[in-house]
This record gives C-alpha cells, sequence and structure tokens, in this order.
C-alpha cells in the first residue's frame, strides 16, 4: 500500500474502521458471537437475532457500504491531487482490525489516520472504538514486533458535511410525502437506542453528560430548520426517536421507540410519516430490517404511509467532509492550527478525547486517541 498524499503526512496510512457484518448464512452466528463476546448470551437467543439476517441472505450490507464509501474517499483525495489508498479494518467481521493492522506494520507503515465511520459521541460509539484500537496496535506488535501510532479524526456528527448529506435526504423524502398527501409529514429522526447510563456518562467526565443525545437532537433541529425554510414548511417539526433496543428488560434503554410513536401518531390522525435515520452513516441492518422491515410493517398495520429518507453513505458532500476532516486532523498532528469546521454552531468536539469521556460503565480498558 503506497503512502498517502504529502498533505497527509505525518501519517503513511489512512484506515477506515467501522463495525463490520456477515457476508454468508455461515458467518452470522460467529459475527453474533463476536458482536457479544463477554456477555454470556446463549447460541439460542444469537440463532433469534440471526434471523433478522436470513431475511436478507445472511448478509449484511454495511461490508458493501463501506467498499463504496472507501471508494468515494479515494476518489474525491484524486480528484483534489492527492491520490491516496485507504485501508479497511472492522471490530467484528473480515477484514479484522487487528489484521489490517499487523498487515500494515509488516508492510513499514508506522503512523495511522483512523476514520470511522461512527459520527456520534458515546462509548459504543466512540470510546469502544478507541479500545479496538488499542487491541489492534497491540495485536501488531505482539505479531511484527512494531508498536504503531495510531491518531483518529473527531467525531462528526455536527460538521458541514454530515448536515449537508442528511438535508439533502431529508428535503428529498418531504418532498416525496408530500406528494401523496397535501399535509406536512410527520417526521421522526431515527438513531440507535442505548442504556441511559451509557447517554448521561456521554462527552467528558467533567462535563454534563447526555452528549449522545444532545448531539443527536442538535442535528435534527438544524436538519428541520433549514429542510421547512428551503421548502415553505413551517409546520415541519422533528422529534427524536430510537431504534434497536437489545438490553435486558430491567434496563434502561433511550426512548421512545420508533414503532411505539410511529402508533401514537397514527392514533393522533397522522396518515404520513417521514423517517431520517440521522443515527446512521450507512443501511445497514438497524437501518434495512429495523426501519424497512420493521417499522413498514408498524405503518401498514396502523395505516400510515411511510417515506425513508436516504442516510448519507457516499453523498458528495459528505464525502468532501470526510477528507477535510482527514486534512483537519493531519495539519494539528503536523503542529498547525486549523479551524474545524463546524455547522450547527454547537459543540465542536476535539480530535483527542478528554480525560473520562465516554467511559466504559464495565470495566476499564487501554484506549488510543484520548488523553486517559
Amino acid at each position: 500500500m503506497p503512502d498517502p498524499s504529502p498533505a497527509l503526512s505525518p501519517y503513511d496510512a489512512i484506515v477506515l474502521v467501522s463495525f463490520g457484518g456477515p457476508e454468508g448464512p455461515d458467518d452470522v452466528l460467529p459475527f453474533l458471537r463476536r458482536v457479544t463476546a463477554g456477555r454470556g448470551i446463549p447460541d439460542e437467543r444469537l440463532a433469534e437475532v440471526g434471523e433478522h439476517y436470513a431475511l436478507f441472505g445472511g448478509v449484511s450490507p454495511i461490508n458493501a457500504q463501506n467498499r463504496s464509501l472507501i471508494a468515494a474517499i479515494e476518489a474525491e483525495l484524486a480528484i483534489r491531487g492527492m491520490p491516496t489508498r485507504i485501508a479497511w479494518g472492522n471490530r467484528n467481521f473480515d477484514p479484522l482490525l487487528a489484521d489490517t493492522f499487523t498487515e500494515l506494520a509488516t508492510a513499514g507503515h508506522r503512523r495511522l489516520l483512523v476514520l470511522t465511520t461512527s459520527a456520534y459521541s458515546c462509548y459504543s460509539s466512540c470510546r469502544q472504538y478507541r479500545e479496538n484500537l488499542a487491541d489492534a496496535v497491540a495485536a501488531a506488535r505482539e505479531a511484527t514486533g512494531v508498536t504503531l501510532e495510531v491518531d483518529k479524526v473527531r467525531p462528526y456528527a455536527l460538521t458541514p458535511g454530515f448536515g449537508a448529506g442528511n438535508v439533502a435526504a431529508v428535503r428529498d423524502a418531504v418532498l416525496e410525502a408530500r406528494s401523496g398527501s397535501a399535509a406536512t409529514p410527520a417526521l421522526l429522526y431515527v438513531t440507535h437506542s442505548i442504556p441511559t447510563a451509557m447517554d448521561a456518562t456521554s462527552g467528558p467526565g467533567d462535563g454534563e453528560g447526555h452528549l449522545y443525545s444532545r448531539q443527536h437532537l442538535w442535528v435534527a433541529e438544524a436538519v428541520t430548520e433549514q429542510v421547512a425554510g428551503e421548502l415553505g414548511l413551517p409546520d415541519l417539526h422533528g422529534e427524536l426517536v430510537f431504534c434497536s433496543r437489545s438490553g435486558p428488560p430491567q434496563q434502561p434503554w433511550l426512548e421512545p421507540d420508533v414503532n411505539d410513536r410511529i402508533e401514537e401518531l397514527a392514533a393522533e390522525g397522522v396518515d404520513t410519516v417521514v423517517l431520517a435515520p440521522i443515527g446512521f452513516v450507512s443501511d445497514h441492518m438497524e437501518v434495512v430490517y429495523d426501519l424497512d422491515t420493521e417499522a413498514r410493517a408498524t405503518c401498514e398495520r396502523v395505516g400510515v404511509r411511510l417515506v425513508r429518507a436516504a442516510t448519507v453513505g457516499t453523498h458528495p458532500r459528505f464525502v468532501g467532509g470526510l477528507v477535510d476532516l482527514l486534512l483537519e486532523r493531519a495539519a494539528q498532528a503536523r503542529g498547525e492550527a486549523p479551524a474545524p469546521a463546524a455547522w450547527t454552531g454547537e459543540d465542536v468536539r476535539p480530535s483527542v478525547c478528554a480525560p473520562g469521556c465516554c467511559p466504559n460503565l464495565r470495566t476499564a480498558r487501554p484506549a488510543l486517541c484520548g488523553q486517559d
């Protein structure tokens, strides 16, 4: 793998890091075992979850979408005169992050810049990736004797590229909804639910917490305001709902569930709902099953028309924004102080996480790219 463009120095490799997903029926159970390792979940329960994947031939769309995103980032870098190959490593399925880091170390790379496919701030969206980075560096060191140096770009939910991609998606979906109804549709912004304790501790250890939910609310408010203005719909209002709850019943998770809210809206006389999956970068399983399958079934049962907005995917503004973040982090590593791109005027996350940020509430583990 050749070194990146000099504009990305001092880094000699760029790595996209994602969650990963099965690519065939035989992969589903091993994948779910890896995702839930250490939680004592029996195979019988994992097999029930695996039925979601069976609806799609045992294939999660996430890996194919990551390949498309990598190609789009490489194309954007080439357009800017910075031809660069992007490496790829997953937390839970091939190509595994530890293997990717080991291959890079063997090939002579020493300083890596990581871009994750998670835009928000909480333990599972940020710190857990940082723990995975520490594990992968340790694995590469054991295999090769080389200690890699790793940095990552900051969480990017509140950056212009992510915002522009979501504005375009929601605008198109609202227009489609309006084509079949004179009424302004109900607009539900959807993200992955997490335990309320994880949300309460998201953000710096000395802050007010709840950064995960606050970031989503900021994005939802900003998207709604811009779309309402562009379309001349002052009565367009959005609200935040959640999907993919997976914890035990006695553990509080963020609510309301998207299906519960759809049922409530139907009872209130709403006939059209737009679902905007702002919590996700691409149409992976939480989107194609939880929204396109399960929530759609709920809408059909209660007589509500569903229009689903796209994820940012490979929207040109989103991809361009990711390249901007790579360049921003490289400039910081060179000792420069570039002005961070911000979209909503709200909290700009640092590239190096503050002490106590988004802690692991189960057990203390080493994590890279932070001050603790």
